[in-house]
């Protein structure tokens, strides 16, 4: 059995998608109620920027881990570092990967290791060659899903501790990918596209491995219609021509919802959440009921402080986090009663935040400014956050 049947029979011991809380409101499934500390601390307020430029609040530090085209352990970090998640290690360690988007094949995924104390230990590539990695996805038999943001776009599996060599997965389809999120209670994919009307998509393997998990070469994928929409039922047609080899997959099933440039997605105690940057709008579907509501949109508030909605992640209480491509250059906390943002990085106007991502337990968070303070791919910066989370 290769490396990633292997994977397939693990889950990942302290999982970035399993054991979260959930929020307690109409838009999200009810659960006991358990600590907001990143929405407390978002409440706090931030202070001035700290020496690396980021806003904070009080207790919460900074630093830099990694600068593009910075050599760390005989790898040149690479430029505009976009999508990113952290991955448990046998050690007690974890190693944070992150995205590349470069356009024609210069793109790909970088990869760092921490040690159980938090010390850098090892930096490589797990991918080259590749155009615009933009997001991407975690899988629970540690995997990490490249997503090529460009029509003729695929998604790579690629093994985050740099020993299997990444595989493309075709039968995810072949369009304009951003993020992708594994349902590990229905064993589904689902996928956002980047594209001013562009689709959810959801895949489903026609075979499984051992523990359960759906193969990526052999299933088919569907994208939704939302019933009456924007919200409501959801209805999943089959595409037939998942490689696009004779029209783009938005295009071919007529019913098909159009969303205004998809983004981040994260799968949550049975809901997909999920972001559109076009309308600055935060989507929840519920895969029990199967129904699509809003949690979030920027257009409901007079002076919104969430703007350029883009990745999404979550931290061990179940809050929602949402990094900002533009906007004010915010990580913003989403939660029932809180919109507010975690953080800010100053005087990075023409950057975008990337890849926010908690270690194992979640006690740190890493994220890059793709672009840096000059606009420039090839100045991104990757950060760490330690503090009370």
């Amino acid at each position: 059995m290769n490396f990633f049947g292997q994977q397939r029979r693990k889950l990942l011991k302290f999982s970035l998608i399993g054991g979260l809380g959930v929020f307690v409101s109409n838009h999200w499934l009810s659960t006991p109620a358990r600590a907001a500390s990143l929405a407390r601390a978002a409440r706090s307020g931030l202070l001035p920027p700290d020496i690396n430029g980021i806003r904070l609040p009080k207790g919460f530090s900074s630093r830099v881990i990694a600068r593009s085209g910075q050599t760390t352990f005989g790898y040149a970090w690479h430029a505009a570092p976009d999508g990113g998640a952290t991955f448990a290690t046998q050690d007690k360690g974890w190693i944070y990967v992150s995205n590349s988007e470069l356009d024609h094949q210069r793109g790909g995924v970088g990869a760092i290791r921490f040690s159980r104390q938090g010390e850098m230990t090892d930096a490589y590539s797990i991918l080259q060659h590749t155009t615009r990695n933009c997001a991407g996805g975690h899988t629970p038999w540690q995997t990490w899903l490249s997503c090529e943001e460009y029509d003729q776009g695929q998604v790579w599996e690629c093994d985050p501790f740099g020993v299997q060599t990444a595989r493309l997965r075709p039968a995810l389809g072949t369009f304009s990918h951003e993020a992708v999120a594994v349902d590990v209670h229905h064993k589904q994919l689902y996928l956002t596209e980047d594209k001013p009307d562009g689709c959810l998509y959801r895949y489903t393997g026609n075979t499984h491995d051992a523990a359960g998990w759906p193969g990526l070469d052999d299933g088919f994928l569907e994208v939704a219609e939302v019933i009456g929409g924007p919200v409501g039922k959801v209805r999943w047609h089959p595409l037939p021509d998942p490689l696009a080899i004779h029209a783009p997959t938005r295009y071919q099933i007529k019913q098909r919802t159009a969303f205004d440039g998809g983004e981040g997605i994260w799968y949550h105690a049975g809901i997909v959440y999920f972001t559109t940057k076009g309308d600055d709008r935060i989507w929840a579907y519920n895969t029990l009921n199967k129904r699509l509501s809003i949690v979030y949109n920027a257009a409901f508030y007079p002076n919104p402080v969430l703007t350029g909605v883009d990745n999404i992640t979550a931290n061990t209480t179940g809050e929602l986090l949402v990094a900002e491509d533009g906007g004010d250059m915010q990580i913003v906390v989403v939660a029932p009663d809180t919109v507010m943002p975690l953080l800010q990085i100053v005087d990075h106007d023409r950057s975008e935040i990337t890849g926010p991502s908690f270690n194992p337990d979640g006690t740190r968070l890493y994220f890059s400014s793709q672009r840096g303070a000059s606009g420039k791919s090839q100045d991104g910066v990757t950060f760490e956050i330690t503090g009370p989370f």
